[in-house]
């Protein structure tokens, strides 16, 4: 069995948490807002599953709920695809991540190895 070569800059894990997403546009204003869900997370961004597809050119502001804590991150969209039923896949890069939010997101993925690690 051959390993794939890792492209990503950082490991992705599997991690299903419901978040409220909020798409602004070049000057700052809300374009819509929704619901969806992380399939995965790394330090660098989520795959993230919508009902409605998300547009390339909006920045995407992220409430994203990691053990009992909020996280709120702004991303862009770096790729989307089609999902399952469907819903809508959107490949979200961070940007301008704050330090407290990094921490909780590091301590949560630091977390989510130890379990898998277990199973």
């Amino acid at each position: 069995m051959t390993k794939k070569k890792q492209k990503r800059k950082h490991d992705r894990i599997d991690s299903l948490n419901l978040l409220n997403y909020v798409c602004l546009d070049e000057n700052n204003d809300e374009v819509n807002q929704g619901m969806g869900r992380t399939l995965n997370v790394s330090q660098g961004g989520i795959l993230l599953e919508t009902h409605l597809p998300l547009d390339k050119k909006h920045i995407i502001s992220l409430s994203i709920g990691l053990e009992d804590e909020m996280v709120d991150i702004h991303g862009k969209v770096i790729y989307r695809r089609e999902g399952e039923k469907g819903k809508s896949e959107s490949g979200i890069e961070f940007q301008d991540i704050n330090e407290k939010s990094l921490k909780i997101l590091n301590r949560y993925i630091i977390a989510f190895r130890a379990m898998q690690k277990q199973e």
